[in-house]
């Protein structure tokens, strides 16, 4: 009997083991996915280094060419691109910011505090995701207006302060990661609820803070058509410049791509300082399923 459970669990052990190995197929899939997923922005670049006449070629070359510093010192010749990194760098990380700190105070209170219509509140909150935003855009230009805020930072920046879907995401997330017991054993401890927050739940929500952020600044970087309504043309964003420079009757590629590929630097930069979080969150969740 001993020899035969010895066996059994021998096996389960070389079947386990089996199944951990990633087959080469994995890694072929894999390495496709990666090279679709970078090809884009590979020829983004390959045409900001050459001019428009490798768009008419029958065969394009596949090399970078040398014009792309060229090319990019015309960027900030034709539009004020450096105004518009700045004043995305300012509103991206605002909003960033923003949105992560309040979405964590609203998913902690709505995950572990009890106070009278929490229920009805956040399903109203879940609600608003199904407005389009698009509907919006008037009033709230009317009421940016009325602030003296329009053509300034301040109308792109007050009205994305917190969003309905970061408190979801969070409030989800604080559900299962922060046990009620630590709350209670910091309640016995002493602590405030501000101190609670601070010294419990946001070490423990911190992957989920990562991802929102990541997400929080990409769309944030992205957006164009608030920024298009509410903004003067002295005063654009990235996405706002990116489109002064083909609104001309002729479009020059290569001048478009190469301010394409500069406004993608910074979203790369966020996503490498907060990649290890963002991995940490994702391995998190897979263990836990």
């Amino acid at each position: 009997m001993t020899a035969l459970h010895g066996d059994v669990h021998a096996g389960l052990r070389k079947r386990v083991a089996t199944l951990g190995k990633p087959r080469k197929a994995t890694y072929i899939v894999l390495a496709i996915f990666v090279l679709g997923s970078l090809f884009p922005f590979y020829w983004s670049f390959l045409v900001a280094s050459r001019d428009n006449g490798m768009l008419t070629e029958r065969i394009p070359p596949f090399l970078p060419g040398g014009n792309f510093f060229a090319n990019a010192a015309r960027v900030f010749d034709t539009v004020p691109f450096w105004k518009a990194l700045a004043n995305s760098v300012i509103v991206s990380g605002t909003v960033t910011l923003t949105t992560v700190l309040f979405s964590s105070l609203a998913g902690f209170a709505f995950a572990k505090l009890r106070f009278r219509g929490r229920n009805g509140l956040f399903v109203f909150i879940v609600v608003t995701l199904a407005v389009p935003t698009q509907l919006g855009i008037i009033p709230l230009f009317i009421a940016m207006s009325e602030l003296g805020w329009a053509g300034h930072l301040e109308s792109v920046i007050v009205p994305n302060l917190v969003t309905a879907f970061g408190v979801f995401w969070m409030r989800q997330y604080t559900v299962d990661a922060l046990p009620y017991e630590l709350i209670e054993a910091a309640r016995v401890d002493g602590c405030s609820m501000i101190r609670i927050f601070w010294n419990v739940c946001l070490p423990a929500v911190r992957p989920a803070a990562a991802i929102l952020a990541m997400f929080t600044f990409m769309m944030s970087w992205n957006d164009f058509l608030w920024p298009l309504v509410v903004l003067d043309a002295g005063n654009p964003t990235v996405q706002v410049a990116l489109e002064k420079l083909q609104s001309g009757y002729y479009v020059d590629y290569s001048l478009v791509l190469a301010g394409t590929t500069l406004a993608t630097i910074p979203i790369l930069i966020v996503f490498v300082l907060l990649g290890r979080q963002i991995v940490a969150g994702i391995m998190q969740g897979a263990v836990k399923g």
